[in-house]
Formats: structure tokens, C-alpha cells, sequence
């Protein structure tokens, strides 16, 4: 049980990471350059991945690894998605509304 709880608890943080980055991307990175370079995937998945290695001291996170590795994996792949949403909304025209 006491696993399954860490497992549900590394996936949730995993998810939120995910989610964050996306955002973050679309919001407040879109006119930032760097974050279309192909490493800006992998720099903000090892600087969530640092930021999460504190978290596994907790005494409800006893899988440590696997919840540094679920954080810095959403991360990772958050920056990528909103970095191609970014790219899918600069190719398709807008249109103003009177």
C-alpha cells in the first residue's frame, strides 16, 4: 500500500511538472529565443531533477529515484510540448475580429 501511495505521488508530481513547463513555455517563454534550441528540453528536465532531489528526504517519497526521474521527465517533456505549440501557433494565420 505504502508503495502504491509513492508511485500515485511520483506520477502526480510528474504530471504537475509536465503541466508547469508547458505553460510556463506558452505564457512567458514565447519570445525567448533559447527555449527553441534543442537542449532547452534536457536543461530544464536536469534543473527540475535538481530542484526535486531534496523531496526524496521526505518520508513519503520512498522511491526516491523514480520521483526525481518522474519530475524531471514531465519537465522535460512539458518544455518540448509547449515549444511545439509555440511553433503550431506561429504557422497558422490569425485573423482580427472586428
Amino acid at each position: 500500500m505504502y508503495a502504491m501511495l509513492a508511485l500515485v505521488l511520483s506520477l502526480a508530481a510528474g504530471y504537475c511538472g509536465y503541466r508547469f513547463a508547458r505553460d510556463f513555455v506558452r505564457r512567458r517563454l514565447r519570445f525567448v529565443d533559447a527555449v527553441r534550441s534543442p537542449w532547452a528540453p534536457w536543461i530544464s528536465g536536469f534543473a527540475a531533477a535538481l530542484l526535486a532531489a531534496p523531496f526524496t528526504f521526505l518520508p513519503l517519497v520512498p522511491l526516491g529515484t523514480g520521483f526525481v526521474a518522474a519530475v524531471a521527465l514531465g519537465t522535460g517533456m512539458g518544455t518540448a510540448s509547449g515549444v511545439r505549440a509555440l511553433d503550431r501557433a506561429e504557422s497558422s494565420p490569425r485573423h482580427l475580429l472586428p
